[in-house]
C-alpha cells in the first residue's frame, strides 16, 4: 500500500519573497513576464505545467493530470514539482494543491507492464488495492487473464495480459486514472546500418538533446517549433536505432522531402528508402508511408496496414503526430513492442485525443518553447497581424439571413479580401509570399486576380513539386495554396504569408501556417535576421472573427502577439 503524505511546518514560509509566480487553488499558475525571476521560473515549471495563454504581461499555466504524468515519465518526482512551486511563488501555495500534486503523480507507475519469464506480459502493481480496482473494471475485461502469484516479480500482485492488448490496456488504464508505466521493453527489429553524415553540418544542441531524450525513454513524443528541424531529430533517432524504420507522413510531397533529407543527411542511399503512397508501393529497409494510403479501407479492412505490419520494424516515426487518424492509433496499439517516436510542433489535438498519444506513442520526451528557439537564432522572428475588413452592405445582409453552416464561407470569401491581399502584396514587393486559404473557389479567384499559380488537393503531385521547387529557387515569388501546404512542406524562402480563410477554429492549422515562414534565412547585411510577416485577413462582426480568435490561441500561448489593423488603414498607408 502506498501512502502519500505532505507535512509542512506551520512556521515554514510557502512562497518566495516577491516571486514571479502566483499559484492558485484552481490549479492555474500565473507568471509575471516582466519579473526578473520569470525566466528561471518558466524553466522550472515547464516540465509539468501546460501553457494555456501568453499575452503581454501575465502568462497562464495549468496543472493537469496528463501534464504531471508526462513529468513523472520524464523522471521528475512530486518533490521536484512542489519545490519548484514553493521556490518561485509570490504567495503561500495552497496546501491542498500540494497534496493533490503528490497524489496525482503517485498514480503513475503504481501499475506497470513487465515481462514475466514464464507468463509473458503481465500487469503488476505495488498496491494490491489498485490492482483489484482495475481488474474489476469492465473497461479492461478481455484484456487480462489469470492472476500471477509467485516471487519472481517485486510486486503485491500481477495478472497476465494478452500480448496483443498491450496498447489497448494502456489506453484503458489512462482513462481510469491509473496510467501504467511500460517496462515490457522493445524488440530490436531487423537491423540496418544508419549513420548521420555531417558533411558541413552538425546536430543543433536541442536536436541532439531531443534525440537522446527519446532514446533514453524508449518511446515518446518530441515537440519542436516548425522550422526547427524535426526531420533531423527523426534521422538522429534512426541513427540510434540502427534498424529498419517505418516513417508515417501526411502526404506524398512530405514523403519525398523526407527521402531527400535522409539521403542528404545520413548514410542511406536512395535504393534503401522506399515510398508507400497512392501511386508507389515500395517496402524497403526504410519505408516512408502516407497516412492516406494506410487508412484506405476496402471491404471493411485496411489492407495496407496489414501489409506494413508484417515487416519486422525496429523503429516507427510518426511525423505530425498531432494529426494521427484513428486507424493509425489502432495500428499503433498493436505495435507496442516497437520503438516509436512522434514529431510535432504542437500536441494540441482538435479531437482531444492527447491522452491516446501519451498512452500509445509515449509520453512527451522533449519540448522546446518556440520563443526560446527563436532567441537562439534557429527560427525566424515573426510579426503577426490581423487585418479586419468590413463586409459591404449587400454581403452583410446575405450573411445575416444565411443558415448558420453557410455563414463562415460567406464571411471568409468576401471579395473585399482580394483587395486587401493586393495591398499587402504591394507592401512586400519581391518577398516570397504564400496566400493561404480553405475554399477552392476563393483560391482560384485569387490566383486569377493575382496571376499566380494555385496548389490544392486537385493539383497532381508532380506539378506540386514543380511549383514548390520553383518557389524555393526564386523562379516564382507568389503561390496561392490550400491546406495541402499546411503540413510538412519545407519552403525556407517564404517570408510572407497571407491567410484568407482557415479550417474554422483550428489552432493546429494556425501554428502550421505560421511555421511555413519560420525557417531562418542567411543573416542580413547588418547582421540581423529576416522577420517573417504573417497576416490573417478577417471579416469583423462575423464568425470569421470568432474562429480567427480561437485559431490564434496556440500562437499566443507560444508568445506571439497579434497586432490588429483596419483594412482601410492599409489602403491609406499605401497612398502615403
Amino acid at each position: 500500500m502506498v501512502e502519500i503524505r505532505i507535512t509542512l511546518a506551520p512556521t515554514r514560509r510557502l512562497a518566495a519573497v516577491d516571486g514571479p509566480l502566483i499559484v492558485q487553488s484552481d490549479k492555474t499558475l500565473l507568471l509575471e513576464v516582466d519579473h526578473p525571476g520569470a525566466r528561471e521560473a518558466r524553466k522550472a515549471i515547464a516540465p509539468f505545467a501546460e501553457l494555456e495563454r501568453s499575452p503581454e504581461h501575465i502568462h497562464t499555466y495549468r496543472l493537469t493530470p496528463l501534464g504531471l504524468w508526462n513529468a513523472r515519465a520524464a523522471g521528475h518526482d512530486a518533490e521536484q514539482v512542489i519545490d519548484a512551486l514553493l521556490a518561485h511563488s509570490r504567495y503561500a501555495v495552497p496546501h491542498s494543491l500540494l497534496v493533490d500534486i503528490a497524489e496525482t503523480m503517485a498514480r503513475y507507475g503504481r501499475l506497470r507492464l513487465e515481462k514475466h519469464p514464464v507468463h509473458g506480459l503481465v500487469l503488476a502493481s505495488s498496491d494490491r488495492a489498485v490492482l483489484e480496482e482495475v481488474v474489476r473494471s469492465k473497461k479492461i475485461a478481455g484484456m487480462i487473464g489469470a492472476r500471477v502469484d509467485d516471487d519472481v516479480l517485486e510486486a503485491e500482485g500481477a495478472v497476465i495480459v494478452h500480448g496483443s492488448e498491450r496498447g489497448n490496456l494502456k489506453q484503458a488504464l489512462l482513462k481510469l486514472g491509473w496510467p501504467a508505466e511500460d517496462y515490457a521493453g522493445y524488440v530490436d527489429g531487423e537491423a540496418h546500418p544508419i549513420a548521420l553524415r555531417p558533411d558541413g553540418w552538425e546536430l543543433r544542441p536541442y536536436q541532439a538533446e531531443a534525440a537522446e531524450s527519446f532514446w533514453h525513454g524508449g518511446s515518446g513524443v518530441v515537440v519542436l517549433p516548425c522550422g526547427a528541424g524535426k526531420t533531423i531529430v527523426g534521422a538522429a533517432a534512426m541513427a540510434h536505432a540502427q534498424a529498419t524504420t517505418l516513417i508515417l507522413v501526411t502526404n506524398t510531397v512530405s514523403a519525398r522531402q523526407w527521402k531527400d533529407e535522409l539521403v542528404r543527411r545520413t548514410s542511406l542511399t536512395e535504393d534503401e528508402i522506399g515510398e508507400y503512397s497512392g501511386t508507389t508501393k515500395e517496402i524497403r529497409p526504410v519505408t516512408i508511408a502516407t497516412y492516406q494510403v494506410l487508412t484506405l479501407k476496402r471491404k471493411g479492412v485496411f489492407p495496407h496496414l496489414e501489409l506494413l505490419d508484417a515487416r519486422d520494424w525496429g523503429l516507427i516515426v510518426y511525423d505530425e503526430v498531432h494529426l494521427l487518424p484513428a486507424p493509425i492509433f489502432r495500428m499503433t496499439a498493436d505495435l507496442q513492442a516497437r520503438r516509436r517516436i512522434g514529431l510535432t510542433a504542437t500536441l494540441v489535438r482538435e479531437d482531444g485525443r492527447e491522452g491516446d498519444v501519451f498512452s500509445l506513442i509515449g509520453p512527451k520526451r522533449y519540448d522546446a518553447p518556440w520563443k526560446d528557439i527563436e532567441a537562439q537564432g534557429w527560427i525566424a522572428p515573426a510579426d503577426c497581424v490581423e487585418v479586419r475588413v468590413t463586409l459591404p452592405s449587400a454581403e452583410r445582409m446575405v450573411y445575416a439571413v444565411a443558415e448558420p453552416e453557410e455563414r463562415y464561407r460567406l464571411a471568409s470569401c468576401t471579395h473585399h479580401k482580394i483587395d486587401v491581399v493586393r495591398t499587402l502584396l504591394a507592401q512586400h514587393v519581391g518577398q516570397p509570399t504564400l496566400v493561404i486559404g480553405q475554399y477552392l473557389d476563393q483560391l482560384h479567384e485569387l490566383a486569377d486576380s493575382l496571376d499566380a499559380p494555385v496548389i490544392s488537393g486537385e493539383t497532381p503531385v508532380k506539378e506540386r513539386q514543380r511549383l514548390f521547387d520553383a518557389f524555393r529557387s526564386g523562379e516564382i515569388s507568389l503561390l496561392v495554396v490550400s491546406k495541402v501546404a499546411n503540413f510538412s512542406i519545407d519552403l525556407p524562402s517564404a517570408e510572407v504569408a497571407i491567410q484568407v480563410s482557415g479550417s474554422y477554429g483550428s489552432r493546429q492549422e494556425e501554428a502550421q501556417r505560421l511555421g511555413r515562414l519560420l525557417r531562418p534565412g542567411p543573416p542580413l547585411p547588418d547582421g540581423s535576421r529576416k522577420v517573417a510577416h504573417f497576416y490573417t485577413v478577417v471579416s469583423r462582426d462575423t464568425v470569421d472573427a470568432d474562429f480567427a480568435q480561437n485559431r490564434q490561441r496556440f500562437l499566443a500561448e507560444q508568445g506571439y502577439a497579434y497586432r490588429i489593423v483596419d483594412a482601410d488603414d492599409l489602403d491609406r498607408s499605401r497612398e502615403h
